[in-house]
């Protein structure tokens, strides 16, 4: 797994320490704030992937560091609040957070929606720290175009197979499952994601492979899932 740094901002010292043990158990680095005017000053001096934000705050609240992160940085914002209102969720919601967890909360739950945002943030591409262009042997993803070509031909594809190929491309090497490209590129829980992940593979490499049975840059990983070729 990538080494990650998830910021932490709550003014009970209790939540911020018990989450960071969670966290580390999943081996992601952890940098804590009390308030909001620290956590922007953290964000300063770190690189970090992903926000847990309390709304109840002195000197700057929940909603206000939201509002003032997302003038300038898309990091992930997970929001964490005691009030159950909707309102308060919606609020949050509408002025930029990704997500919403009424404490009490359950840690594992928490820990996983750190985890699936990390993935979305780093693995799809609205991450500063991945490449713009990526050339694969011939096969060339231009991130900022959306555009993918094929030793300088331009291939139409529909925005779920761009999405596919953006993902194996910029991780390229790296197998992914079925569930997990489902769950990335649909962003949706990947049950009997089979048949449906398999269609979009089959029609990506009649569109990029010279010979699509005997694929050069999509390869099948037997029992695991799909990778692209470096």
């Amino acid at each position: 797994m990538p080494e990650y740094n998830v910021l932490i901002v709550d003014d009970e010292r209790e939540i911020r320490d018990g989450i960071e043990i969670y966290l580390k158990n999943e081996g992601i680095n952890v940098i804590k704030a009390g308030d909001g005017i620290e956590a922007l000053e953290k964000l300063n001096e770190h690189t970090i992937h992903c926000i847990i934000l309390d709304v109840m705050m002195p000197k700057l609240d929940g909603i206000a560091t939201t509002f003032k992160i997302r003038e300038q940085m898309n990091i992930p914002i997970i929001i964490l609040s005691a009030k159950a209102e909707d309102a308060d969720k919606v609020l949050g919601l509408q002025i930029g957070a990704d997500d919403y967890v009424t404490k009490p909360f359950n840690p594992l739950e928490l820990i996983a929606r750190v985890k699936s945002q990390l993935r979305r943030y780093v693995l799809l591409g609205t991450y500063e720290g991945t490449k713009k262009n990526i050339d694969l042997n011939g096969l060339t993803l231009d991130e900022e175009a959306k555009q993918v070509e094929v030793n300088g031909e331009a291939v139409k594809l529909t925005p779920i197979e761009y999405r596919i190929v953006e993902l194996l491309m910029k991780n390229a090497g790296r197998v992914f499952s079925i569930n997990e490209i489902y769950e990335l590129v649909w962003k949706e829980p990947g049950y009997n994601a089979e048949n449906t992940v398999a269609v979009h593979i089959r029609k990506i490499r009649e569109k990029i492979e010279i010979d699509p049975k005997n694929p050069r840059y999509l390869k099948v990983v037997w029992g695991i899932g799909y990778k692209m070729e470096k």
